[in-house]
């Protein structure tokens, strides 16, 4: 269980990837440089983008402008994109991966992952991604949004075991068993929108949780997550809720209270159903 911003886990090929993340969804690539590097000069570590957020470029000035204030070097940082596979071929990806390198302005990334499985839409961009993998562009590829059944269909003729599956996540929908399932196959799961993009910060029970702690509820949430060994991506624009966000190594939530927010599990989504959604 990571203890700061610092603290890396260990993924299956070995690669460690921080606990805690900054992600920049929904931001615009005119205001994405100030928000990372604002992130990396806080603390953040890990930065995750995509194809599909339209601010690679953005992201990529933010990097270089975050490491030119703080001294440290680019292997201190651990970046992520996804590739939006749109039904794409093996040579498309490739292409793909390389527009998002060069928005990037990086020489190789840390986490590559296929954004959305698609209907059944997956195998020759991952074949792809296996690819760039062996070849050193990418120190780690991964899935998002992949149910269980997703993860089988992959594994039949996947070389490579995606290191990481990045999926909607929060107290609404918990993802036990998919979870359970990914343990397994030493699969991490990485939640994203873990606070539901805001809708669950006045539920009764977490409110009393926190009041208890003398937290915030979007702490505890994220202290929830940190508990279960759940990944975290949080995006922010504000300083001082990226500083907010990562003040979540000072206290811990015990077991009655970890029962007390897996309880509100309803399997409930804000975002796409992947079983529906094809770009």
């Amino acid at each position: 269980m990571i203890t700061s911003l610092n603290d890396r886990i260990t993924l299956n090929n070995g690669t460690k990837i921080p606990g805690l993340g900054l992600g920049v969804f929904q931001i615009p690539d005119a205001d994405t440089a100030a928000v990372v590097s604002a992130g990396i000069k806080a603390g953040y570590r890990l930065i995750d983008t995509a194809q599909i957020y339209g601010n690679e470029t953005g992201t990529g000035a933010g990097i270089r402008q975050g490491l030119a204030a703080t001294g440290l070097k680019r292997e201190d940082l651990f970046i992520t994109s996804k590739l939006w596979n749109n039904h794409l071929t093996y040579d498309q990806t490739i292409t793909a991966f390389n527009d998002s390198l060069t928005k990037l302005g990086l020489d190789y990334l840390d986490l590559y992952l296929i954004h959305w499985p698609g209907d059944h839409a997956f195998k020759d961009a991952y074949l792809a991604l296996q690819d760039l993998y062996h070849a050193g562009k990418i120190k780690a590829i991964g899935v998002s949004n992949f149910d269980i059944h997703h993860l089988e269909e992959l594994a039949e003729f996947a070389e490579v075991t995606p290191v990481l599956n990045q999926v909607e996540s929060h107290p609404r929908l918990n993802q036990a068993a998919l979870r359970e399932y990914a343990a397994t196959k030493d699969i991490k799961i990485q939640a994203w929108s873990p606070l539901m993009q805001g809708q669950i910060l006045k539920e009764p029970t977490l409110q009393a949780i926190a009041a208890k702690h003398q937290k915030s509820v979007a702490q505890v949430i994220l202290r929830w997550d940190i508990q279960r060994e759940v990944l975290l991506v949080v995006k922010s624009v504000h300083p001082e809720r990226m500083a907010s966000n990562a003040a979540v190594f000072d206290f811990s939530l015990t077991a009655a209270e970890m029962a007390q927010i897996d309880a509100l599990n309803q399997n409930f989504r804000v975002g796409p159903n992947p079983d529906q959604f094809d770009f």
